[in-house]
């Protein structure tokens, strides 16, 4: 072997031995960053997990119990019975707050997870026997109304979108559109009623008379509810007042759909004398953000590394 056989084979070596120890100090980078990530999860998690039981942090001072309860009300949101009702345990069980207070802005949503939030409350009320006040913020609508029905008192700002005590059911119907495309519908179903209010079907008398009854049945209970939680106060005409129908925070004042127009510290110094709170309110939606950044960070990462070995 010939001088320069033995240049190209060091060469040849030399390149290797760098790849290789490119290669390990890649992976030895990428496992210290996984193991950080990891890390930085795991602290989240329990900062923020659903079962555990940390909140806010303890003021040195008179306080109440805070829960903000924000957005639609609806299955698998922070706005439902599963999210909520976990956090309305642990703020109702703190045996030094003073009472709870129930932030909320919402439209409203789902009438089964807003009845399940307010009969809880309810419970929670006579089991620890403590005053609940509802703040409303830009709107206490609906659903969102009902649940604030099962507190004590009620307070919104002067432009708050109130009321909306009605239940509403909608769709669209596509049978003209089939017909004019040319699209034959196969359905087949065990049971006379199975496939009422199919969108490709013409409307029938009978599945508007269902409709209506299943509406008029769920608009009772909302009703029921609110007589209940707002008895002697209400003095508008009930007609009116259960007419699906919105109002300004002054507006629902004089109807006696709430009892005044108060910010939350004002709100919560009449009521508890403190403006002093412990957060139990659900994770906010930038720890969701957070997380999921965090995880697009860690698969962009793997991935990169992925190509790079694919290439040496």
């Amino acid at each position: 072997m010939d001088a320069q056989d033995q240049k190209t084979m060091l060469e040849s070596q030399l390149v290797n031995t760098l790849i290789a120890e490119n290669k390990s100090a890649r992976r030895w980078k990428n496992f210290r960053f996984i193991v950080w990530v990891l890390f930085v999860l795991f602290f989240a998690y329990l900062l923020v997990r659903p079962d555990s039981d940390t909140a806010g942090p303890v003021p040195h001072a008179p306080y109440v119990s805070l829960v903000r309860l924000d957005g639609v009300i609806m299955p698998d949101s922070l706005f439902s019975a599963q999210t909520v009702i976990p956090q309305l345990n642990r703020a109702f069980k703190d045996k030094h707050s003073k009472g709870v207070v129930l932030l909320i802005n919402s439209p409203g949503g789902s009438p089964v997870q807003a009845s399940i939030i307010h009969d809880k409350i309810i419970q929670l009320k006579n089991k620890y026997h403590k005053t609940v006040i509802v703040v409303g913020e830009d709107t206490l609508a609906s659903g969102a109304y009902l649940v604030a029905t099962a507190a004590d008192k009620i307070f919104v700002n002067k432009d708050t979108v109130t009321g909306s005590i009605g239940v509403i059911m909608s769709g669209f119907g596509f049978a003209d559109a089939i017909k004019k495309l040319g699209i034959t519908r196969r359905v087949f179903t065990a049971g006379d009623s199975k496939d009422r209010l199919d969108p490709f079907e013409a409307l029938n008398p009978q599945d508007i008379a269902k409709a209506q009854q299943v509406l008029a049945a769920v608009h009772q209970d909302f009703i029921d509810d609110v007589t209940t939680g707002r008895a002697g106060k209400l003095t508008g005409d009930p007609k009116t007042l259960f007419s699906g129908d919105f109002w300004t925070g002054t507006q629902a004042t004089q109807l006696g759909l709430v009892d005044g127009t108060a910010n939350i510290w004002t709100a919560m110094q009449d009521t508890f004398g403190t403006t002093h709170y412990r957060d139990y309110s659900p994770m906010p939606p930038i720890w969701e953000a957070v997380m999921h950044n965090v995880s697009s960070e860690l698969n962009f990462k793997l991935e990169n590394h992925r190509k790079v070995e694919e290439i040496i």
